[in-house]
């Protein structure tokens, strides 16, 4: 099966910096999106970054202009550069992949498990 495995976060200062990576393992056949999500105390999940399998990238407003989504091909490893980090920023951070297993098969989503992010002085 595909797996996908967070790694990167922990506590850091407003105005920080932390780079989240996710490694996907497992056989796949085509990866269509990879994203990160967020999921704060009392929150809904929100979308923080996409990049597709063009390349092409998209961002939640609340972080345009601090995080950057980069990928990994060789590696199957999207990465997240979180700069500026502010107290709001402070939620489980998980790896979202959009992938095709095999040649046959529709395409799935996959999940983290999830690594948390702390912002605070």
């Amino acid at each position: 099966q595909v797996q996908l495995v967070e790694s990167g976060g922990g506590l850091v200062q407003p105005g920080g910096s932390l780079r989240l990576s996710c490694a996907a393992s497992g056989s796949i056949f085509r990866i269509n999106t990879m994203a990160w999500y967020r999921q704060a105390p009392g929150k809904q999940r929100e979308l923080v970054a996409g990049i597709a399998n063009a390349g092409n990238t998209n961002y939640a407003d609340s972080v345009k202009g601090r995080f950057t989504i980069s990928r990994d091909n060789a590696k199957t490893t999207v990465y997240l550069q979180m700069n500026s980090l502010k107290p709001e920023d402070t939620a489980v951070y998980y790896c979202n992949v959009n992938a095709v297993y095999s040649a046959w098969t529709s395409p799935n989503v996959y999940w983290g498990r999830g690594t948390q992010v702390t912002v605070s002085s």
